[in-house]
């Protein structure tokens, strides 16, 4: 499932296409996704302008002038495809296909956005894990989709004195408390594992016995892993972030961790130990059992 630095990735290549610009037309090839479409989907976003582009943990939210957001989960496989009509062209700092004729008339394409960018945005999801759906924008963080989400990683309020709070006296492991969205929004396995590596935290250590000088390197460290995947495109196809995995996917292989002049994020020495793999409420950790401890 897309974590936070995929969906703001996405988010990113939306915005020169969609943030500002009027939804001309909007066609739904089916009745739901993972839910229901609400009653009279399309028809409530056709004309409406896109005022804002957010993103709130895995969600992109597109803020119509009606009052109302547009609300979208990619679930597994769900992805949006930016295509422009005329020739390719560059956007910005992002360059958009030629929209051919077929643009959005795919088996798995069930939602395609037309706007005056001019573009054409296709939802295709084959696994239909996705949802899409229209909430009020005044109350969005009080629906049922919101209201138990924790703090934005990335935002100021996530700090040392937060993690502290939420921590304490916690008795599951660390890696487990970092994934549980009611605390932090939008972390997922790939960027916990990775967040914990720098910081030289084992991800088995009781989020509750963690000491209070090692919080301020866990806050950097989750800030700044997810703003190198999103520098990176973020994990996968068209991202590369995967490239720079120290620890993820890495199992039996020499440990990645150097010295580093940094008091905040990273190892004091090399370290000579080997990626381990092991199995933690279902979900596979890797790490480093030499140098996170």
């Amino acid at each position: 499932m897309p974590e936070l630095p995929e969906v703001e990735t996405v988010r990113l290549g939306l915005v020169p296409v969609m943030e500002g610009f009027y939804l001309t037309d909007v066609e739904t090839r089916r009745d739901d996704l993972r839910i229901p479409f609400p009653r009279d989907f399309a028809a409530r976003m056709r004309g409406r302008k896109v005022t804002a582009l957010r993103r709130r943990a895995k969600y992109l939210l597109a803020d119509l002038d009606s009052g109302e957001t547009l609300v979208i989960h990619l679930g597994m496989s769900g992805r949006m495809s930016v295509y422009v009509h005329g020739k390719q062209r560059r956007i910005g700092s992002y360059v958009y296909d030629k929209a051919p004729e077929a643009a959005g008339t795919g088996k798995h394409d069930h939602v395609v956005f037309e706007t005056d960018a001019p573009a054409r945005i296709v939802f295709n999801d084959h696994r239909r894990f996705g949802l899409m759906t229209l909430v009020d924008t005044k109350t969005i963080e009080q629906d049922k989709l919101f209201k138990a989400i924790g703090i934005e990683p990335l935002s100021e309020k996530f700090n040392t004195a937060y993690l502290e709070k939420a921590l304490d006296g916690k008795k599951t492991p660390i890696k487990s408390a970092l994934l549980d969205q009611r605390l932090i929004a939008g972390l997922g396995n790939i960027y916990v594992c990775e967040a914990l590596f720098r910081a030289n935290i084992s991800p088995k250590r009781l989020a509750g016995s963690i000491k209070k000088d090692r919080l301020p390197p866990l806050v950097a460290a989750i800030k700044k892993v997810l703003k190198d995947a999103i520098a990176a495109g973020a994990t996968g196809d068209p991202g590369n972030f995967q490239h720079q995995f120290q620890v993820y996917g890495r199992e039996g292989n020499p440990c990645k961790a150097k010295a580093s002049s940094s008091e905040s994020v990273g190892h004091k020495k090399p370290c000579k130990g080997t990626v381990k793999r092991i199995v933690q409420a279902g979900r596979s950790t890797f790490y480093c059992p030499k140098c996170q401890s």
